[in-house]
């Protein structure tokens, strides 16, 4: 029997319609929701996730405020613009929007965000949140995931959970979350001895590595989630890191590419900003 489809975007719009609605009672208590975003040079995927980021803050109400500097922006200058949003009450979040320009270096720029304002949860000190169960903000892809697992009821107490990829973007905060919601998590990488053997173990099965359909269904375990992270433009097209058509004939859910992470990164980075908001108010 092939494997339920996980549907990312219906549980995007889900999250979205329940913030809209939560944005309209913050708004009735005179608390407005914003989010600062800062586009530095004309990389066109970025120029892309912003617009989608400003559809989903019009949709829900969330304020938006978008910065575009041209991609010979100094370091100093951009730093200069963050610590001007930091300092702005009316903005709960910020985000600039990466790559940034190689003369520009992007650790001490998300360094000089205020963690209470950094709704991409970048920041060392809620990675740091991340490790002991306390951060404000998630990093918005790895929440997206355990949102996902929440709502199509996969089961992550006492799992067995493999995460093939140990990026501080995605690998490393989803195994984290994975161990807070009580699974038994091992990070794979393109170190480890017998990738394949491990993957075989997995209850729920993660794969974040950017190789295009790395996963097939040999490594796949009976009966397992498969939620495939990965973005790969190939000659045939969009794919991801798991050969879908092959493995959704094994597991028993699995996420598609697109339409499976990708729409949860902005619902949860709306969601952040809203928790930002009311933080920020006191609630």
């Amino acid at each position: 029997m092939a494997a339920e489809i996980i549907d990312g975007k219906k549980v995007s719009a889900d999250i979205k319609a329940e913030l809209k609605a939560e944005v309209a009672q913050l708004k009735s208590r005179g608390i407005e929701p914003c989010l600062a975003v800062v586009l530095v040079g004309e990389d066109p995927a970025s120029q892309v996730y912003v617009r989608n980021k400003e559809e989903a803050c019009e949709l829900i109400g969330i304020r938006s405020i978008k910065h575009v500097l041209p991609a010979s922006t100094g370091q100093e200058e951009l730093l200069s613009l963050v610590n001007q949003l930091n300092e702005d009450v009316s903005i709960n979040g910020i985000l600039v929007q990466l790559p940034l320009p190689k003369q520009i270096n992007e650790h001490v720029v998300l360094l000089a965000i205020d963690p209470a304002k950094d709704v991409d949860g970048f920041h060392p000190v809620n990675v740091g949140g991340l490790m002991i169960g306390e951060a404000p903000f998630q990093p918005c892809t790895p929440s997206g995931i355990i949102e996902l697992l929440k709502r199509y009821n996969v089961a992550m107490s006492g799992a067995k959970a493999v995460v093939i990829g140990r990026s501080n973007i995605v690998g490393k905060p989803v195994a984290m979350l994975l161990l807070h919601n009580n699974a038994t998590v091992e990070i794979c990488h393109s170190k480890t001895r017998d990738l394949p053997g491990e993957a075989r173990q997995a209850d729920i099965l993660i794969a974040a590595i950017g190789k295009p359909k790395f996963v097939t269904a040999d490594i796949v375990k009976p009966g397992a989630a498969v939620i495939d992270v990965g973005v790969n433009r190939t000659d045939a097209g969009l794919c991801g890191d798991v050969d879908f058509d092959a493995v959704k004939e094994v597991a028993a859910a699995i996420t598609p590419v697109p339409g499976g992470v990708g729409p949860m990164t902005i619902a949860m980075l709306m969601k952040n900003t809203v928790q930002a908001a009311k933080a920020a108010a006191g609630i």
